[in-house]
Formats: C-alpha cells, sequence, structure tokens
C-alpha cells in the first residue's frame, strides 16, 4: 500500500464526485473491478494541483466535478477483456454509438497501461456553484466519438466555451490535456511516472 494516495474530497475542499466506475453507470454496464468504494483517490500531488483548480473555478463561479482519478490496474485489465466481449447493446448507444468496442484499443480510447493506475490523472468537468449543475460540454463522460476530441467539429458554442475554460484551468495548474478526451488531464510533474499500482479503491485501509 502507498500512504501517498488519499481520497481527494478530503483534501480539495469543495469537489463533488461521482464515481461510475464503483457502480453499473459506465461504459462496461457493471461495477469495474477494483472499485470497492463510491470514491475518488488520487495522489497528494494531484490533490494540490487540483485545489489549486479548485479555486480558479470558485473566482468563475464553477466548482470541478470528479468521475474517476486513481484507478486499479485490475480495472485497466477489465477494460480490454471487456472490448473483447461479443456485442450486448446495453452501452453502446451512450458511450460508443459510432464505432465497435473492439475498435476503442486502436482509437486511443482504452489502452493496456493507463496514466490513472500512476495515480496521477484525472477525469472531471466543471459544475455550476448555484445550481450544482453540471456545465454543457457537448457530449458525455465516456463518450468514445470524435465529438470528445479537444477542438471537435460541431460542439455548440457555449460547451466548447466551457471545454476551453476547463482546460485554462487545468494547464494553469500543472496539468496536461489528452486530445482525445475533453475531460481527462494529467499532472506534467507526476509523482510516480513510471509505477502502474493495482490496490482496490476502498474505504479504510488502502486510502
Amino acid at each position: 500500500m502507498n500512504d501517498d494516495f488519499v481520497f481527494i474530497d478530503d483534501h480539495v475542499p469543495g469537489v463533488t464526485w461521482d464515481a461510475k466506475y464503483a457502480t453499473a453507470d459506465n461504459f462496461t454496464g457493471a461495477p469495474v473491478d477494483g472499485y470497492l468504494a463510491a470514491r475518488v483517490a488520487g495522489t497528494r500531488a494531484l490533490c494540490a494541483a487540483l485545489e489549486g483548480a479548485q479555486e480558479k473555478a470558485r473566482a468563475l463561479g464553477f466548482g470541478l466535478h470528479l468521475w474517476d482519478a486513481y484507478r486499479p490496474q485490475r480495472a485497466v485489465d477489465r477494460f480490454l477483456a471487456w472490448t473483447a466481449l461479443p456485442e450486448d447493446g446495453l452501452t453502446k448507444a451512450r458511450h460508443y454509438p459510432n464505432i465497435d468496442r473492439a475498435a476503442m484499443v486502436g482509437l486511443g480510447y482504452i489502452a493496456a497501461n493507463s496514466g490513472h493506475s500512476r495515480g496521477g490523472t484525472v477525469d472531471l468537468t466543471l459544475a455550476h456553484l448555484d445550481t450544482g449543475a453540471l456545465a454543457a460540454m457537448g457530449g458525455g463522460y465516456d463518450l468514445m466519438d470524435p465529438i470528445s476530441h479537444h477542438g471537435a467539429a460541431g460542439v455548440p458554442a457555449a460547451a466548447a466555451a466551457n471545454r476551453r475554460l476547463l482546460r485554462t484551468l487545468m494547464e494553469d495548474c500543472g496539468f496536461r490535456a489528452y486530445p482525445w478526451e475533453w475531460w481527462h488531464y494529467t499532472l506534467e510533474d507526476e509523482p510516480y511516472p513510471d509505477t502502474y499500482f493495482d490496490f482496490p479503491v476502498a474505504e479504510g485501509d488502502p486510502c
């Protein structure tokens, strides 16, 4: 166990979260291996950078809303195994309407190793502080489609502006964007750039 991993909401005041992979509300249609608690964990360095982004967002009337950060390697392995299963149509319309699940790896949406497993990557969006509603981004979380790419054509103007705002906030606080997913950011200066962890996300012991 690595003591440098913590639950982000304990260290970044005001963030909200919806730990999708601890539930069936994700592209696999079932809770994912390694997620034993509906919490979002990451390194202390990740938390420090997110705290800066949260402060900048708050000044503009937004807060950070997290979906995932640290991801056990066993969860990544599960994603890969899922791409090889026969299509059941359960989540296709919402998460990959225009591609086959078997194409996800080749298109860069799923990989054998993920920055999430290093503890320095986060999936997030902006939420309006006054209502709690998520900001319009022109496409949902884990929508594996060109519309999710940074600079994608066809994104409504307000949503495109929100994407640019999120990117500015994150890059100003030491993150780099992932071109294919508007919600995905990795610390430029990761504390564990070559280590892929596999302890579960669970209350008490691991975090």
